[in-house]
Parts: C-alpha cells; sequence; structure tokens
C-alpha cells in the first residue's frame, strides 16, 4: 500500500469522517424534516430538483458538507439516506437521477442553502484556525481520529463546511506536530543549564552500557543486594533534580505518552530525537522512574520481610514436627494422669497414691522439662525466631530508611517516631535503645522485645518496627511521596463532589439509614420465607437435618443428542493452521489496527511479524524460537514489532476489538447474550524460586508459580486476564474484570468458585451494580447474617450467625460511596483498594462496614442459592465455561514445558494477554464455522433446534493445527473463508 504523504488516519477512519449512518434510529435523529424545511424544498417544482435539494439541506447539517463533496469523496450516495429523504417527501430515489447530472445547478442549491443555514464554505484562511483546533486537540493525544474530530468540531461551531478528508487530515497532522513542540517545550522551558547538561550526558557510555540504558534495567528478584542497586539508581535519577510538579504542566494523557515512549523506546532511539523532544522524553520518563524505582525497592523489602517472617514459622513448625512422638508419650501419660485421678475420686482413694500407683510420681517429675520444652516451642512468636535473620534485615533495611522519606496521619505518628529513631541510630553507630523508645507495633510484640531486665533488645525492636512499617504501607497508612503503588489511602479515592453524580446513576441513596431501610425489609422478609419453607420442607435440593443444611450437588445432565451434534459440527470444521485462522480472524476483525506505533501512532505495517509477535506471546515460545519456527519473519523484525508495538494497553484494545465482534455475531448468542460470566484462575509453574519464579500454593503442590486469572462470557469469549502469584488470594481480582474490561459487554451476574468469593466482593458487586453468585465449597458452614435479634427466626436461630452492625455502615457510609465511585469511575483498580483494606492490622473501620454490608448481600444470595435450584444449575454451567478455556488455554501454552521464565510482572502480562488473545479469535472463527455448519445441517434438513446448539461449544480445537512451521506468507495469501470439511457426497450446491 502507498502511504500519503501526510498520512495521519487510516483508510477506515478516513471513511468514518464523512460516514452517514445507515440504520433508521440514526437517520431518523439526524435527517428528519421540519415543516420550515419542507417548505424550502417544496419550493422547487421539479421532483429531481426537491429530493436534491433535500438531500443537500441533509447533509449540510450532518456530516457539514455538500452533495458534490460527499459524492466526490465517497463515490456514491449511501441508498438508506437516498430513500430514508425520499420517504418524507413522497418521492422516488430514481428522482435523484437527473439532479446528480447536473453540477452547476447542485453548487447554486448548496450554497443558496448554506447562506440560509448560516454556513459558508471553508477557505485557505481557514487553515491556521484548523491548525490550532487540531493543536488544542493534540495537547492531550497522538490519536489522529481524535484530533480529525477536533478540527470538524471547531469547524462546525464555526459554521464552516467540512473541507475536503485530504485538507482535514494535513492540518491535524501539522497541529499535531504543532502540539507536540508546545508540550515538549513545556517540560523544559524551566530547566537549569546543569540540569540540561545531565540529561544530555545520561546517553554517555560506562563501562560498555549508558546511563540511560543501566536506570531503565530494573531488577526483579527480590534481594537484599537488588533493592541496594534500586536504591542507588533512584539516587542518580534525584540528583538531576527534575521537581514533579513539571509533569502539571502539559495535559496528563499526553505526559503518559512520552511515559510510554521513554519506557518502549531504547535508549539508542531516543538518542536520535531532536533536542528538544528527547530532553522532553527524558523528563517525563525520569519522572516516572522515580516512582517506579520507589515502588520496586519497597515492594522487594515487603517480599523479604514477608519471607523472613514466613522461615521463621516454618522454622518453628518444623522444631515442633519433631517433637510429635514426644508429644504423643507425654500425652500418654497426661490420659493415665486423669485415669488415675477419676479412679481415686471414684472409689475414695487416696489420689497420690493413686497417681504414684499408676503413673508413677517420679515419672511425672522427669516430664516436667519435656513439657516445659514443648509448651515454649508451641507458645514461641514468630518474632523471636525471625531474629535469626536479622543480619538479612540489616542489608537492605539502613538503605531503604535513609533514602525513602515516610509520611504519615497522627494516628500514626509513633510510627513515623520509632523511623526517625533507627534512622539516627544508623547514622550514628549507636547500639543500644533509649528506656523511652517508640514502640508502635502491636501489644504481644512489645512484652517480647523488652526483656526481663527491662531492657530493649534491639534487634527484636528493630525487626518488629520494620514488620510494622510494612504493614503500614500496604494499608496506606504510611505512605511515600512519589510513588504510585504506596500513596496516602485517601489519595486513591475520589473527593465526595465528584463521587456524588456517579453514585446517584448506581441508585445508592445518599444515607445509609435509606439502604438500610430497603435492604433490612427485604431480608427480614426473605428470611421468615425461608424459614417457613425450611419448616415444610418444600426447598428443592435441601434438607435441614441435625442443625445442618444438606444441599444435594447440582448434576450434570448427559445429553447424547447435543454431543452427536457437537461430534457432527467439529468434524465439519475446516482443516486449518494457527498461523491461517490468525490471518483470517484480523481480515475480517481488523484487530491488528489498534496495535500502533508508540511514536507515530500509526498502525504495523507487516502483519506476518506483528501476529507471529503475538502468537509467540501465546503459545510460550518467546520471539528467537518463533523466528526460527517461522518463513516470512526475521528475529530482527519480530523484536523491532515487540519494541514498537506491544503494549499491555494495546493487548486489552485488541482484545475488545475480537470480543466485541464475536458479541455481534448472531450466532454468539445460541450461548448466551453476553450478560453473565464466570473467573477461574489458572495455575501455571514458575521457572526459578524467588519473585521472578512466582510463589507457592499448596493446592497446586510444591512448584512456585503464578495464576492466570481469567474472566470468561457466557458467549465463551474470555474477555479479561491479570497474572497473579499463585499465592496471592484471587477475590480481589473478581471486580478488576467486571469494571475495566473495556467491551461492549454488560455483565450483569458473575460466578466464581469459593476462592474468588469475600463479604468484602458480595458488597462492592452489589453496590456497583452486579449480582455475584459463587460456588461456595463451605456452603453450610457459613451463616446468614440477620438484622433483627435471631429471636425473630426462632426455627433457624441454629443458621444465623452474629447480627449485622448498622452503627458502622452508618458511620462509614460516605466513605463507602467514595469509594464506590472511585472504582466505578475508573480512578483506581478495586484489587488495589481491597487488598490495601486487608493490610491493616487492626481492621480499618471502611473496611468493617465494607464486611457488614457484604454479609447482608452474602445472606441474600444464600438464601437465593438454597431457594432457587435454577441458579445454582447456572453457577454450575458457567464455571464450566472457565474450565473448558482452561483446556484450551494448556494445548496453546506448551513451549517450555509451559513454565513462566519471564522475570517482569509486564512481561508475564504480555504472555497471559497474548495466550487471551488468540483464544478469543479462536472462539470468534469457531463460532463462525459452527454457524455456516448449522447452516448446512438444516439445508439438507436435518433438524439442529437452537436448544441442542447451546450445548456445543466454539472452544474445540482438535481442528487447529498448533506446532509445526509457522508458514506466514502462505498463510496471508490464503487468508479468506475456508469451506466446510463435508464429504463429497454431502455438499449443498
Amino acid at each position: 500500500m502507498t502511504r500519503r504523504k501526510h498520512q495521519l488516519l487510516t483508510e477506515s477512519e478516513r471513511d468514518q469522517i464523512l460516514a452517514i449512518p445507515t440504520d433508521r434510529d440514526h437517520l431518523a435523529r439526524l435527517y428528519s424534516f421540519e415543516p420550515s424545511d419542507i417548505e424550502i424544498i417544496g419550493a422547487r417544482r421539479e421532483r429531481g430538483n426537491r429530493l436534491g435539494v433535500a438531500l443537500q439541506l441533509a447533509l449540510l447539517r450532518h456530516p457539514g458538507v455538500t452533495l458534490a463533496q460527499l459524492v466526490r469523496d465517497r463515490g456514491a450516495i449511501p441508498h438508506e439516506l437516498a430513500a430514508f429523504v425520499a420517504e418524507q417527501l413522497g418521492l422516488r430515489v430514481t428522482d435523484l437521477a437527473d439532479y446528480a447530472a447536473r453540477d452547476q445547478t447542485m453548487t447554486d442549491h448548496a450554497r443558496e442553502l448554506a447562506a440560509r443555514l448560516g454556513l459558508r464554505g471553508p477557505t485557505r484562511a481557514d487553515i491556521p484556525f484548523m491548525i490550532e483546533a487540531a493543536a488544542k486537540t493534540a495537547w492531550a493525544t497522538d490519536k489522529g481520529m481524535t484530533i480529525a474530530n477536533g478540527v470538524i468540531s471547531a469547524l462546525r461551531e464555526a459554521s464552516i463546511l467540512l473541507p475536503s478528508i485530504s485538507t482535514i487530515e494535513r492540518a491535524s497532522s501539522a497541529g499535531r506536530a504543532r502540539a507536540r513542540k508546545q508540550t515538549a517545550y513545556a517540560l523544559i522551558a524551566d530547566l537549569s543549564v546543569e540540569q540540561v547538561h545531565a540529561l544530555d550526558q545520561i546517553f554517555d557510555d560506562a563501562g560498555g552500557m549508558s546511563q540511560l540504558a543501566m536506570l531503565k534495567t530494573i531488577p526483579v528478584a527480590a534481594r537484599p543486594d537488588h533493592i541496594r542497586l534500586i536504591l542507588d539508581h533512584l539516587r542518580q535519577v534525584r540528583m538531576i533534580g527534575i521537581p514533579p510538579d513539571v509533569a502539571g504542566r502539559i495535559h496528563a494523557d499526553r505526559f503518559r505518552q512520552y511515559v510510554r515512549e521513554g519506557r518502549a523506546s531504547p535508549a539508542y532511539m531516543i538518542e536520535r530525537y531532536i533536542p528538544s523532544r528527547r530532553r522532553a522524553t527524558l523528563v517525563a520518563f525520569l519522572l516516572d522512574l522515580e516512582e517506579r524505582l520507589t515502588d520496586s525497592a519497597l515492594e522487594m523489602a515487603d517480599k523479604l520481610i514477608g519471607s523472613i517472617f514466613t522461615r521463621a514459622k516454618n522454622a518453628q513448625a518444623r522444631s515442633y514436627a519433631t517433637t510429635s512422638k514426644n508429644v504423643a508419650r507425654l500425652m500418654l501419660i497426661f490420659r493415665r494422669t486423669i485415669d488415675a485421678l477419676t479412679e481415686a475420686v471414684d472409689t475414695g482413694e487416696d489420689p497420690m497414691d493413686a497417681l504414684d500407683a499408676s503413673v508413677g510420681w517420679t515419672n511425672l517429675l522427669k516430664a516436667r522439662p519435656e513439657v516445659a520444652s514443648i509448651a515454649e516451642t508451641a507458645s514461641l512468636d514468630p518474632l523471636t525466631v525471625a531474629a535469626d535473620r536479622y543480619a538479612t534485615l540489616r542489608k537492605f533495611a539502613p538503605d531503604l530508611l535513609e533514602v525513602l522519606e515516610f509520611h504519615a496521619g497522627k494516628g500514626s505518628a509513633k510510627t513515623i517516631a520509632a523511623i526517625e529513631m533507627l534512622r539516627a541510630l544508623n547514622r550514628s553507630g549507636k547500639r543500644d535503645l533509649p528506656a523511652d523508645a517508640p514502640m508502635p507495633f502491636r501489644k504481644e510484640w512489645r512484652k517480647i522485645v523488652v526483656g526481663v531486665d527491662g531492657k530493649i533488645n534491639r534487634r527484636l525492636w528493630e525487626i518488629a518496627t520494620i514488620a510494622h512499617l510494612r504493614n503500614k504501607l500496604r494499608s496506606g497508612d504510611v505512605w511515600v511521596e512519589r510513588s504510585a503503588g504506596y500513596r496516602r489511602f485517601d489519595s486513591y479515592l475520589l473527593s465526595e463532589p465528584k463521587t456524588k453524580p456517579i453514585v446517584s446513576i448506581l441508585g445508592l441513596p445518599p444515607t445509609a439509614g435509606e439502604w438500610l431501610e430497603q435492604r433490612g425489609r427485604e431480608l427480614d422478609w426473605r428470611l421468615k420465607k425461608f424459614a417457613q419453607r425450611l419448616k415444610r420442607d418444600t426447598l428443592e435440593g435441601v434438607r435441614y437435618r441435625d442443625d445442618r443444611l444438606q444441599i444435594s450437588p447440582v448434576r450434570t445432565i448427559a445429553t447424547p443428542d447435543a454431543e452427536a451434534l457437537a461430534d457432527r459440527l467439529d468434524a465439519m470444521m475446516p482443516r486449518i493452521r494457527i498461523t491461517e485462522l490468525l490471518h483470517e480472524v484480523a481480515q475480517e476483525t481488523g484487530f491488528l489496527a489498534v496495535f500502533t506505533n508508540l511514536r507515530t501512532g500509526e498502525p504495523c505495517p507487516n502483519e506476518n511479524a506483528l501476529l507471529a509477535t503475538i502468537l509467540a506471546d501465546a503459545t510460550n515460545l518467546g520471539l528467537s524460537r518463533m523466528a526460527a519456527a517461522s518463513q516470512g519473519v526475521t528475529r530482527d523484525q519480530l523484536l523491532w514489532t515487540h519494541d514498537a508495538y506491544i503494549r499491555e494497553d494495546s493487548y486489552r484494545a485488541a482484545l475488545a476489538v475480537l470480543i466485541n465482534a464475536h458479541h455481534r455475531l448472531p450466532f454468539s448468542r445460541i450461548w448466551g447474550d453476553g450478560t453473565t460470566s464466570s473467573s477461574d484462575g489458572q495455575f501455571f509453574r514458575g521457572a526459578t524460586r524467588g519473585a521472578s519464579g512466582g510463589d507457592i500454593n499448596a493446592r497446586y503442590g510444591v512448584d512456585h508459580g503464578f495464576s492466570f486469572y481469567t474472566h470468561v462470557s457466557d458467549q465463551r469469549a474470555p474477555y479479561h486476564v491479570n497474572v497473579i502469584s499463585a499465592a496471592t488470594h484471587e477475590a480481589p481480582y473478581v471486580l478488576d474484570g467486571l469494571t475495566s474490561h473495556g467491551t461492549d459487554l454488560r455483565i450483569v451476574e458473575h460466578y466464581t468458585d469459593t476462592g474468588g468469593a469475600t463479604d468484602h466482593v458480595f458488597a462492592l458487586c452489589a453496590m456497583l451494580g452486579f449480582r455475584f453468585c459463587p460456588r461456595l465449597r463451605d456452603f453450610p458452614d457459613r451463616r446468614l447474617a440477620p438484622i433483627a435479634p435471631a429471636t425473630a427466626y426462632p426455627s433457624i436461630t441454629r443458621l444465623l450467625g452474629k447480627r449485622i452492625r448498622t452503627d458502622i455502615i452508618g458511620e462509614q457510609w460516605d466513605d463507602v460511596l467514595r469509594l464506590v465511585g472511585s472504582i466505578r469511575a475508573g480512578h483506581v483498580a478495586p484489587s488495589v483498594m481491597l487488598r490495601k483494606l486487608a493490610a491493616y492490622e487492626r481492621q480499618n473501620q471502611l473496611d468493617v462496614a465494607l464486611q457488614e454490608i457484604g454479609k447482608i448481600e452474602r445472606t441474600l444470595f444464600m438464601l437465593d442459592w438454597l431457594e432457587n435450584p435454577d441458579l445454582r444449575r447456572r453457577c454450575h454451567a458457567g464455571l464450566n465455561n472457565s474450565e473448558q478455556r482452561h483446556a484450551l488455554t494448556q494445548a496453546i501454552y506448551t513451549f517450555r514445558q509451559g513454565r513462566i521464565i519471564d522475570r517482569s510482572h509486564e512481561a508475564q502480562q504480555y504472555r497471559a494477554s497474548g495466550l487471551n488473545l488468540v483464544i478469543a479469535a479462536i472462539v470468534y472463527w469457531n463460532t463462525i464455522y459452527m454457524e455456516a455448519g448449522a447452516q448446512h445441517l438444516r439445508s439438507s434438513s436435518v433438524a439442529v433446534p437452537d436448544g441442542l446448539l447451546a450445548h456445543t461449544s466454539p472452544v474445540g480445537w482438535e481442528h487447529i493445527a498448533f506446532s509445526g512451521d509457522f508458514l506466514w506468507d502462505r498463510a496471508a495469501a490464503s487468508a479468506g473463508r475456508k469451506a466446510l470439511n463435508l464429504p463429497p457426497d454431502s455438499r449443498v450446491a
């Protein structure tokens, strides 16, 4: 394809500028005539002139062009528009034939109508105005379509008709260039000569690597020497002295654009930029780098401190385990002692004589030291054992405290005082602590830290202080300036005025009293209704025996007819290589267009290289091995494509394109309407131990690893994925997928297993408008939570837990609404807030309120579950969708034994996102051909009811070849719809 000189827009975007809607609703909104319009149109005698004038009038209003220009740029008048206009006037579309042939008549009418509407045509004198409008829009973005729309909006506000698309594009391109220069100047205008010199020297080689390249390399494994290295990098960045408020001089989106460019571009490429752009990119990058280095140091310290206590607990457990034989022997002595004393009481014998005869007083005295030793081992606090790893702590903690500045509110003033004292001790080299040293940690530790002589143990005090600081940082009670992940808790929330309209849209009342009145009334009615049905034994699949609920498990009903139909459709699927499938789906959906160059904003010109890069992520093959196994792409092309076009936001946008395209397929509604979904984690082993190798979860054995936590819609397509540590609780990530998937799906009901369920998730789901339906493994052990006293429900008292603390909900209602509004607005991820609330050493009042709200919502859900067998079946079926997706994942993600060897979270997320994208492409492709197969069967007089099709799935892969050579050129050449795999005698003409 030949590039235009000022190309800013893709061909599809150019088409959108003068796009005319074709659906009836949009035509009615834009092109319905008023009586005054009919009067102007009716003044023309000839039928062709009346229809021509009507079309001119319609087009001058939207999109703001003349009929002649539309015909020139688009080639023809859309039939739907002509028909809609003709219908209003009682004319025929064919009446337009003579009018369209008279250029002068069209021009004269256009001028006359434009004058009536107060419009004028564009002139060369309007070019500066258009460029300025483009520059204002480009102040925030580099996206060509957004900038072009800004120009169009400015022209419409000025009552100027649109010029040619090429003119709009040239003006937009010039405006973007101007905005780039203006924003670059804004970032660097106040830099001193010394700062400019430091920025220019950052490219100088030192030992074969420039300073910038070294700064861009952030280690990921949690080790003391890595923390020190990161802190050294942080000192270097701070020495340049770029003030943080510089970022506020340009639009936040434009600043993020500079940051992304600085992150993705190698040092040598940034060095080639013109001076203003190079320095502006470095300013933005270094400000962002300061935050990332701060967060990386704190995250590593968090993991190391946590590992110190984990190892202490494990060592304590091992020590206790070695005493198991002695414990058994001592317990036998204890039992014999009790038996002897009991018998003595019953017979009237002297207890001491009976004890001496049965056990032996001497034996009891001998056991005393053993009992004391075992009791001490069992009751030993992990803090005491953690002191054995004090040397590990000292390798990084002093530097961490010296480089970072910690802040806190009044409630954590003691924590800051303890940090200041520890910092002073480190600087002076003193070892002894004053008697009044602050002890902000919990009471149990204070007793351990102070010895019997009244002196404070320095080791124990220091470890306790650092561990306490870790928890305070996690919760947000203590924060660090210039950090993204360890900010003040309140800074994560929008202000109350900003959240009010959001919570109003969600239908949440402004006061807790109103909410509690409504929910309390419903809860009371539901509990009484449930009690009656339980007493009458009228709940399907639910029994109440021995004060315990018994729920019949959901059975998968065999459907032989559906299985036979699925087998028949599978056999009809075309046999295809994954390379061909990806090319075909890319051609049909255009999902590759969103992978734009970070610097230019243009789409990737090499589709083979882009698809190969995506597949390298999806299969875990990696770029080098993909190049070696491919024909049509080279390793250099893949490396360049990955650096220039692969980003997490691009993966998300591409997935949204695929999910939306699949959602629009009529056949996808066979499985659902896109309003329900499920989520589940899938474990992948890591390659090594430590931070980059993941964590251990006993559920998956003894291997370190990660979990890909994926959301799947009822239409079987995966619409969101997060990479989390295998040891991380899944529940906080349930809401991430529901609130930030960016697709056209409108999820109403969501299913998880027990791992995704907490009362906090119940609360937030309900308040955000989602019905949360987890399959709870421990359902019978959970208690219903009433607002009224338990005596109001006498027949189910044994099933009730503690009453809801409505006072806490009332006190914290405003903050609850702020939290909900902030999440709904996308201001903060739900997982971030839930993890921070969980990190409080003592329960935060907002956390308690959220939990109490969640108990109400969980109780209502549990009642639904017990009363509604259809809900139980729906949830079971929804979770099966996730399990089917897991099977396909294992078929694709096979290379390197399915292990995640990437060290950075960003690279790990790329793997998961690439995998999700390829699975979505397979689901889309399968749906297309399953529909074709069903249509073929129906055309062959085979009954194919939708009810049976609903039991099939578009997640099959037996017909897809994932391995072998990747022949990209051949795949591109053969892209296009394939014929079904039919026996010769069954083909339908």
